[in-house]
Parts: structure tokens; C-alpha cells; sequence
């Protein structure tokens, strides 16, 4: 397959700039792969699909406030640091991007607060550095929670609002390090978990730290040459043991997204079992591609061209796939991080 085959028209009305409340009212389109049927239903309605035994799989990943705003010492220059990654806790070490990136070098001091400033130690893209935090913050992730915005996906096209500090955060959200939202967990309610629960499912948590390049461009044709970028994830031993009984007695697994999905995908055993694992993976999925570990998946509706797409694509049928989102334009769907859902069975 190639890039243009997953180019359609999505225009900007039709990109959602806030999120329904509440959040579990989103619309939802089903995918019936076994009579390639399409049903329109809300959100809420998933617990109807789920049965006792089944397991729910969710990304546990939580959003950095990862835009922060400082000055550079002396000349006070405004400067924004969009932090990307910790790379070591010990140090107060960050791989970050800087704007305006000119006015930025190696052994700049750029302040935040009277308690918070960062040094750049290294270039390492035309936008990218690494910094070292002052050491009389211990916790960079608490620092950073204080007093950075919500990095709220650019093709939202507005300025983050304090309301988007919770909305553009799932009710699974524990573990730092993501700089975009899981945005399929979204629409669950703590209300809704707790209906999932008492149908007998189990949820059960992975971590797949999204980074920018959920964002960035595939820019070649021949998507075998496409290449990722690396993502740290987990699979704990218990949520492994739990996935690897259901798929033994015969359960649905339903993946709340493709990050989780890729997690999973990416440490599967040589008997169709998932791994406990934990490290990085740039694992790029594609029609056609056999997915081992997912049964169901919980998605969004994805930008044209975009890595998700193509994932849902090899997980749903390209031609089912595309006839859905022929459809969901039509009726008026709400699209991306913000907008309506897809479960596909």
C-alpha cells in the first residue's frame, strides 16, 4: 500500500475543538468486520458489546503540561521549551524542543520561575536540545505540572484553556511522559469503568508514552521505508497474565487505542501470547498486517495520511475502513483527538 491510498478530504469544520460533556456521550460508529455492517451508536453503548471474561485494555500513559514558557537569562528573551522525554532522573537530563530555536545554544540558562530554570548541554535538531534542570527541583514531572500547559495537538488550531488540563487527560492517566493524550481513552467516564467492571471485564493497564511523532508526517510514498519513532512502553507481568488467560479461554481483548495496541504488538510470543516486557519500540503497523493480540479495537477517527490511520486500516479492512469514513464525513462526525469514536469487532 501506499501513502495516497489513505489521503480523504477532512475539512477543519469537521475537527473537533472541545470535547462533548460528558465525555462518554461522543458518538460511536461500530464495525461489524464478520458482515461488514455499520451501526451508529454513543459511546456509553460499549459496555453492551463487552461480555463477562472479556478484557479491556487500557494505556495508563499520562500527559505532561509539556509547554512551558521561560526567559533567557540576560537578555530576557521569551523562549517556549516543549519538554519531549526524561532521559536521566538522576541529572534532571530532558530532551525538549525550543522556540524560537536561533536564540537558543549550548549553555544558555532559560528561567521559568524563581525555582525552576534549565541549561542547554547539547543541540540535537535544528529545534531539539538537551537540558539539565536545576537540581533544587527534585521532581521535574511536579515542576512541570505546575506551571506548563496542556500541548494540545497543533491541528486543534486554538490556545490551550485551564478546562483542558482534565479534558485532554483520560481517567487511566498515573504514569508521566506522554506530550499527547491516548485519545481513545477520552471517552470513558468513571461512571462508565465502573458499569464495565460490574459486567464482569477486567481493565487492565499497559504504558505507551506517546511522543510528537504521532503528529510528524510520513513523507514517502513507499511506506515500507517509513520509520517510526521510538517509544518507551511497559506490559506489567499481571496485565500480561490476565490478556494471556482471555485469549486462552477463548475471551475479547478490546485495546482502547493504537498506542496500546502497539504496545501490545509489539512483545508477542512465539505462541500468540503477549510478553511482559518493558522499552522502547518504533514497530509501524500497516495493511496487511496479522494482529496477534487485538481482538477489538477502541479508536478515534485519525488525520489523512497518519500512522493511526494505517493501523486501523490493516485492523479493520482498508476498503471497509475507508467506507466508513466516507460515511462518518457524511453524517457529520466529530474528527480527532477531541471527536467521536469507532469500535471495530
Amino acid at each position: 500500500m501506499k501513502l495516497s491510498d489513505f489521503s480523504y478530504n477532512l475539512g477543519k469544520n469537521q475537527i473537533a475543538r472541545f470535547p462533548v460533556s460528558p465525555r462518554d456521550s461522543a458518538l460511536m460508529m461500530v464495525l461489524n468486520r464478520a458482515d461488514n455492517t455499520i451501526e451508529h451508536k454513543v459511546f456509553s453503548d460499549i459496555v453492551d458489546y463487552m461480555n463477562k471474561g472479556d478484557v479491556l485494555v487500557v494505556n495508563k500513559t499520562k500527559v505532561m503540561q509539556a509547554r512551558l514558557y521561560g526567559s533567557k537569562e540576560r537578555t530576557n528573551a521569551k523562549i517556549e521549551v516543549f519538554v519531549l522525554r526524561e532521559l536521566n532522573k538522576e541529572e534532571n537530563i530532558w530532551d525538549v524542543i525550543v522556540d524560537p530555536a536561533r536564540k537558543v545554544r549550548i549553555g544558555n540558562r532559560i528561567y521559568f520561575n524563581d525555582n525552576l530554570w534549565c541549561e542547554v548541554i547539547d543541540n540535537t535538531t535544528s529545534r531539539g536540545r538537551t537540558v539539565r534542570f536545576n537540581n533544587d527541583s527534585k521532581d521535574i514531572f511536579d515542576a512541570i505540572e505546575k506551571i506548563g500547559l496542556t500541548p494540545l495537538p497543533p491541528y486543534i488550531k486554538r490556545e490551550a484553556v485551564p478546562e483542558d488540563k482534565e479534558n485532554y487527560q483520560t481517567v487511566f492517566a498515573q504514569v508521566d511522559g506522554s506530550v499527547a493524550a491516548p485519545t481513545a481513552g477520552l471517552h470513558f467516564t468513571s461512571e462508565l469503568v465502573e458499569k464495565i467492571k460490574k459486567k464482569g471485564v477486567k481493565i487492565v493497564p499497559v504504558i505507551l508514552h506517546i511522543g510528537l511523532g504521532t503528529f510528524r508526517s510520513v513523507e514517502v510514498e513507499d511506506l515500507t521505508k517509513h520509520k517510526m519513532d521510538s517509544e518507551y512502553f511497559e506490559i506489567p507481568q499481571e496485565s500480561a497474565e490476565i490478556i494471556n488467560n482471555a485469549i486462552n479461554s477463548k475471551k475479547n481483548i478490546f485495546v482502547t487505542g493504537t498506542s496500546a495496541t502497539r504496545a501490545l504488538e509489539s512483545s508477542v510470543t512465539a505462541d500468540g501470547l503477549v510478553k511482559a516486557n518493558y522499552g522502547w519500540t518504533d514497530k509501524f503497523i500497516f495493511p496487511p498486517y496479522d494482529f496477534k493480540i487485538t481482538k477489538k479495537l477502541i479508536t478515534n477517527f485519525h488525520m489523512p495520511e497518519s500512522t493511526l490511520l494505517m493501523l486501523v486500516a490493516a485492523f479493520a479492512d482498508y476498503d471497509f475502513m475507508m467506507k466508513a469514513y466516507k460515511k462518518a464525513l457524511k453524517e457529520k462526525y466529530r474528527f480527532l483527538s477531541y471527536g467521536d469514536a469507532m469500535l471495530i469487532l
